[in-house]
């Protein structure tokens, strides 16, 4: 799986300021509305989706990376954007550590097959330790 599918070929990477997983999801939100991603108006319902999906369960994964992420009929297509925290995140992540990447992305509602794949591949690159090396880069 190529990021570029989603994050496109300039990834839209922020700085975090966030202390904790409600205020990194906030952020990123704020961001790909500032970025032209998702309509202003969009950007409540876009973050009670997401944060419904978290409360359900922590998508802090471990390796101090949390992925984020919810269907929503308010996007045509795969988008996200990536957060780093140089400090980290409470996220409640599994492995109890502090996040210090966030990669964020919304699915169209509906694509429940596309929303799996995603996450599968999403997942599986940030299992890889090299692949996370690559992101301190960001």
């Amino acid at each position: 799986m190529d990021l570029n599918d989603f994050l496109g070929p300039k990834p839209i990477v922020i700085d975090l300021q966030a202390e904790n997983r409600w205020q990194a999801i906030d952020e990123l939100i704020d961001c790909l509305v500032t970025n032209g991603k998702l309509k202003p108006g969009d950007r409540h319902a876009i973050a009670e989706s997401v944060k419904k999906r978290e409360f359900s369960m922590t998508t802090g994964i471990g390796f101090g990376i949390g992925i984020p992420h919810a269907s929503t009929h308010l996007v045509s297509e795969v988008i996200g954007a990536i957060g780093r925290s140089r400090k980290g995140v409470q996220f409640e992540a599994l492995d109890g550590k502090l996040v210090h990447r966030v990669m964020f992305f919304l699915i169209p509602q509906g694509q429940f097959q596309r929303h799996l794949h995603t996450l599968a591949n999403v997942a599986k690159l940030l299992h890889k330790a090299d692949f996370r090396d690559g992101l301190s880069s960001f």
